[in-house]
């Protein structure tokens, strides 16, 4: 089963986060994505950008509308993403319990519903 862990914290400015602060997460979020790679569950990992370097679009009545910046104004934001593949939502749970990011924020674990590969799509089980 396709999980995406979806990381969700304050912004490291909002926080008030060191450079020194940031060099611990790095290492923690690469010693992470490693043991996910390494147990064979990895699909893929995103780390975004600041939410102040998003842009959203919307189409209403026909007319694209494009707005600098998030969706939502909040003080946590969807700052990565990693999606997994395991066995089960148990794996998924425990997966997540070890992100880094579950120590200051919170991270969200959501199944896959439909999954696009090999140039079609397909319906999760």
């Amino acid at each position: 089963m396709q999980y995406s862990l979806l990381v969700i914290s304050q912004e490291s400015g909002d926080a008030g986060i060191t450079e020194e602060d940031m060099e611990w997460g790095r290492a923690a979020f690469d010693a992470y994505a490693k043991s996910l790679d390494a147990a064979g569950v990895l699909v893929s990992a995103d780390i975004l950008q600041p939410v102040a370097t998003s842009t959203t679009v919307s189409l209403r009545d026909g007319a694209l509308q494009i707005q600098d910046g998030p969706f939502a104004d909040t003080k946590e934001r969807l700052n990565g993403t990693f999606v997994i593949n395991v066995p089960d939502l148990d794996a998924a749970l425990e997966w997540a319990g070890k992100c880094p990011a579950a120590q200051y924020g919170a991270i969200e674990v959501r199944p896959s519903a439909i999954i696009f590969t090999d140039g079609q799509w397909r319906q999760v089980a």
